[in-house]
C-alpha cells in the first residue's frame, strides 16, 4: 500500500468521490490503495451506465440475436441447411437482466466490503451557493473531490417530440415486447448497434440521421458498413432536416422531415432516440464552486484531470470526451493520483482504441486521414478490402476493409481503421504499434498467424508499397 495519507478516525475524508459508476469506483479504489479514506457518493442504481443500461445489456442482446443472422447466412452455403427464429423475446430479456444483475453485484456492490477505507453513501451531492460541497443539502468537509457523475441520453430539439412516446437506449434495451417497426433517430455507434440488433430480432427498422452513418468515421468505413446494414434490410435515411414528430390516430409515430428540399414522412410503431449522450453536470451547481464547463456541458479539465477549482478533479463521461468505460476508469485513476500527490503522466488518448459492435464491427485507433492532415502530416494511406484477407475468404465473409494512415516521410503509423467481422479483436495490435511508434514497414515485417483477421494488418501495411494480390499466402 502506498501510504499517501494518514487515516484519521472520525476526521474528514481525504477524498470525496461523487458518482458510483466505473470512474467513481476506479477513483475510490485507487485512493484506497494509496491509503486514503474515501467517501463514495452514489445516486441511483450503483454501477453507472455501462453495466446497467449500456455496454453489458446491449452487447448481450446483440450477441443473442446474432445466430438468427448466421442461420440465414449458413443457409446460402452449399450443402448446408439452417434455420433460426426468435421464439421468446422475454426470455432473452430475462437472461440479459440476470447477467446485468450478476455483474453489477460482482464488480460493484460486492467489491465495497474489500475496501474498508471506502464509505459508501446513497444521496445527492452538489455545491451550495457558497461553493461548499453538500450531501442531501448538508455541508460536508471535503479536502479533495472527484466528480464522476457520468452522462445521460441526449434528446434533440424536434417540434412535437414532447408529445410523442419515445425510447432512449436504456428503455429500448428493456422492452418487454418487440414492435413490428421502429424509427431510430441517430446513426452514431449507439443508433447503429441497436438498429441492427432490433432488425435481426425481426423489427422493420428505419435508421434516420442528418449526417449519415457513423459521421466521425473514415468515409471508406462508413460506406462499407452502410452497404452491410442495407444488405440486411435496414432502411438508411440521411441528409435530412427534422421538422416534426407526431403520433397518429392509428397508433403509428410519424416523423416529418425535409430531404433535398422536399418533405418526407417516416413512420413506425416505436421511436428510439439515439443521438448520443450528454454529461450529468447539471444539478451540481458548478458555477458557484468556480468549476467551468464546455459548450457540450462537460466539465473542463486539464491533463491532470483537474477542474478550474483547486482540489477538485473530474473524470469519465461528465468531462464530455472519450465516453468509454475504460477511458472513464483510466481518467479517474490519473485524477486521484494527482489529487493525492503523485505525478503520473498526463491524460493521453492518442492510442485510444474504439469499437462499434455492429456486424461487421468497426474498430479504430489513432488519427483519421483528414485529422492527420490537419495535424500537419503529409499523409499516405493504405486501403485493403477484405477480399485480400485469407481469413475472410475462408469464412466466405468479405464485408469490410482495413484502412491505415501513415506519415509519408517517416512511414510512421498514425491511425488504423477496420470494418470486419470480429474486427475489434485486431485493433489492439494497431494500438500497440501506434503507441510504440512503429512504421508501417515494421508492422508489415512482423510475423502474424495465418488465417486470422489480424493478419490483415500485416497485409494492409504491405499494401502501402506492394500489390498484395501478387504475393503468395504468408509472403513476408
Amino acid at each position: 500500500m502506498n501510504e499517501c495519507c494518514t487515516p484519521r478516525p472520525g476526521g474528514p475524508h481525504d477524498l470525496v468521490v461523487i458518482g458510483a459508476g466505473s470512474a467513481g469506483f476506479s477513483g475510490a479504489i485507487t485512493a484506497a490503495e494509496m491509503g486514503a479514506r474515501v467517501l463514495l457518493i452514489g445516486e441511483g442504481t450503483i454501477g453507472g451506465t455501462c453495466v446497467n443500461v449500456g455496454c453489458v445489456p446491449s452487447k448481450a442482446l446483440i450477441r443473442a440475436v446474432e445466430p438468427l443472422h448466421l442461420a440465414q447466412v449458413a443457409s446460402r452455403l452449399s450443402g448446408v441447411e439452417a434455420e433460426g427464429r426468435l421464439a421468446d423475446w422475454q426470455a432473452l430479456q430475462a437472461q440479459k437482466q440476470a447477467l446485468v444483475d450478476e455483474l453489477r453485484a460482482a464488480k460493484y456492490t460486492n467489491v465495497l466490503p474489500a475496501w474498508p477505507q471506502v464509505t459508501y453513501h446513497e444521496g445527492h451531492a452538489s455545491f451550495n451557493d457558497a461553493g461548499q460541497l453538500t450531501l442531501d443539502g448538508a455541508p460536508i468537509e471535503a479536502e479533495r473531490i472527484l466528480i464522476a457523475t457520468g452522462s445521460r441520453a441526449h434528446v434533440p430539439q424536434i417540434a412535437g417530440l414532447e408529445d410523442v412516446p419515445f425510447l432512449t437506449s436504456a428503455e429500448a434495451l428493456e422492452l418487454a415486447e418487440l414492435p413490428r417497426s421502429m424509427i431510430v433517430i441517430g446513426a452514431g455507434y449507439i443508433g447503429a448497434e441497436l438498429a441492427q440488433m432490433f432488425a435481426r430480432a425481426g423489427v422493420a427498422v428505419t435508421l434516420v440521421s442528418r449526417r449519415g452513418l457513423l459521421p466521425e468515421a473514415e468515409p471508406e468505413i462508413r460506406a462499407a458498413l452502410s452497404s452491410a446494414l442495407s444488405g440486411e434490410g435496414l432502411t438508411l435515411v440521411d441528409g435530412i432536416a427534422y421538422e416534426r414528430g407526431e403520433k397518429g390516430a392509428d397508433g403509428l409515430i410519424r416523423l416529418r422531415v425535409t430531404r433535398d428540399g422536399a418533405p418526407a414522412e417516416i413512420t413506425g410503431e416505436a421511436l428510439l432516440i439515439a443521438t448520443g449522450r450528454v454529461p450529468n453536470s447539471e444539478g451540481l451547481n458548478l458555477p458557484a464552486a468556480g468549476i467551468e464547463t464546455l459548450a457540450n456541458g462537460g466539465i473542463r479539465v486539464d491533463g491532470a484531470m483537474a477542474t478550474t477549482r483547486p482540489g477538485t478533479f473530474a473524470a469519465g463521461d461528465v468531462t464530455g470526451r472519450d465516453q468509454f468505460v475504460y477511458m472513464a476508469a483510466y481518467g479517474a485513476k490519473l485524477a486521484v493520483q494527482n489529487a493525492l500527490g503523485q505525478n503520473p503522466p498526463a491524460y493521453d488518448n492518442s492510442a485510444m482504441p474504439a469499437v462499434v459492435f455492429t456486424d461487421p464491427q468497426v474498430a479504430s485507433v489513432g488519427l483519421g486521414e483528414e485529422a492527420a492532415r490537419a495535424a500537419g502530416h503529409e499523409v499516405i494511406t493504405s486501403v485493403l478490402p477484405l477480399e485480400h484477407v485469407p481469413r475472410a475468404l475462408a469464412a466466405r465473409d468479405t464485408r469490410g476493409l482495413i484502412k491505415l494512415v501513415a506519415d509519408r516521410e517517416s512511414k510512421k503509423l498514425l491511425g488504423a481503421h477496420i470494418v470486419a467481422p470480429e474486427g475489434s479483436d485486431s485493433i489492439q495490435t494497431a494500438a500497440l504499434a501506434i503507441r510504440m511508434g512503429l512504421t508501417y514497414e515494421a508492422l508489415g515485417s512482423m510475423i502474424f498467424p495465418y488465417l486470422t483477421t489480424v493478419e490483415g494488418l500485416k497485409l494492409a501495411s504491405q499494401t502501402f508499397e506492394r500489390d498484395v494480390a501478387q504475393l503468395s499466402c504468408c509472403a513476408g
